[in-house]
């Protein structure tokens, strides 16, 4: 029996989620369909201009992320000291971005007075819509209902879009969140449709190596077009920052140093390729080497990651102890996790 999502995805655990969505028609969310030719590359700047906007009004930061042709990924990490700093006019100016709200949070929006009953309403709602401000199902909610009425509406067709709820993974530790970002990042190589972390269209890793080299304003960075209307109504957040000064259990920051993070990628980038075997440099990479992971173990981890596991991933006894507080008995991923936790 699965777990209720509610109950995996737990905040007080872990802040970092791995998620992922996939569209259930024969139509492409994203790239090109070989059988009737249209393009549907321009979606995927809806994609990552909406998560930009929603990670901006909820305390919610984007770790990596990759656009694919019929799904996405996400890495996500629940900003719970952001959240509990809300004040409740912060609650509702950002709430209200998203719904219309409710006529007496309208009042105190405005300044006018509201009575004793009243009052005790704004409260409750108050409370609650702060609470779905820290909330991937929410945030997930927002996102894949609006490219799913832009898509039909594209399609000129009704019905389901997406082919069910989102999965999501909790990732418990260091090592399950490195796995998993690189797991992300490196889907268009490991795919085979991108020779190089460059040219991995629509990625968080293209992404931060565009905002790395500093491209003068002459040069127009991918979705730039896309993300102008965007940026009228709401600022975008960017990435979530590395930071290798923190650990993870401060959680405010991605807790690598990004220069180590860059050598790992374009190594395992190289490492998950077939055709680019005989390019790999034998030098073990700096992060692999403190954590003490296997070149064989890290490689098969970029490769199956998603696979490998069901719900949560990171040290064997931590993924027992969640499972066995969240109601279910087995877990998956025993060798998996063992091989990236090493004893020391």
């Amino acid at each position: 029996m699965t777990s209720a999502r509610r109950q995996l995805i737990d905040p007080q655990t872990t802040p970092f989620y791995h998620v992922i969505n996939r569209c259930v028609r024969r139509a492409f969310l994203c790239g090109e369909d070989q059988l009737t030719g249209k393009s549907y590359e321009h979606r995927r700047g809806w994609i990552i201009d909406k998560i930009k906007v929603l990670s901006a009004i909820f305390c919610i930061d984007i770790c990596a992320y990759a656009v694919m042709s019929n799904h996405y990924h996400l890495v996500l990490k629940i900003d719970v000291a952001a959240q509990r700093a809300l004040s409740p006019h912060q609650v509702i100016a950002r709430w209200t971005q998203l719904f219309s709200g409710h006529p007496v949070a309208t009042q105190y929006l405005n300044g006018d007075s509201v009575s004793d009953a009243e009052s005790m309403l704004l409260d409750g709602l108050i409370a609650e819509w702060q609470e779905r401000l820290g909330s991937i199902s929410w945030f997930m909610r927002c996102l894949n209902e609006e490219i799913a009425r832009k898509a039909n509406k594209e399609d000129t067709c009704k019905g389901v879009f997406w082919e069910g709820r989102f999965k999501s993974l909790a990732l418990l530790d260091e090592q399950a969140l490195l796995a998993c970002m690189m797991y992300v990042d490196l889907n268009p190589i490991r795919a085979g449709i991108a020779d190089s972390l460059q040219d991995s269209d629509f990625t968080s890793i293209q992404e931060r190596l565009i905002e790395l080299s500093e491209a003068s304003p002459t040069e127009t960075p991918p979705q730039a077009v896309s993300r102008r209307e965007a940026e009228a109504a709401f600022p975008l957040n960017p990435l979530l920052a590395f930071d290798g000064a923190v650990h993870f259990a401060e959680q405010s920051s991605i807790p690598f140093h990004f220069a180590d993070y860059l050598e790992l990628i374009d190594w395992t980038g190289r490492a998950v390729r077939e055709d680019k075997r005989g390019f790999i440099d034998s030098t073990r990479p700096k992060l692999l080497n403190e954590l003490g992971i296997e070149l064989d173990a890290w490689i098969t981890s970029a490769k199956e990651f998603r696979r490998q596991y069901s719900g949560i991933s990171g040290r064997w006894d931590a993924m027992c102890a969640l499972k066995a507080k969240v109601g279910g008995k087995w877990c998956r991923g025993k060798q998996q996790s063992e091989a990236l936790h090493p004893p020391h």
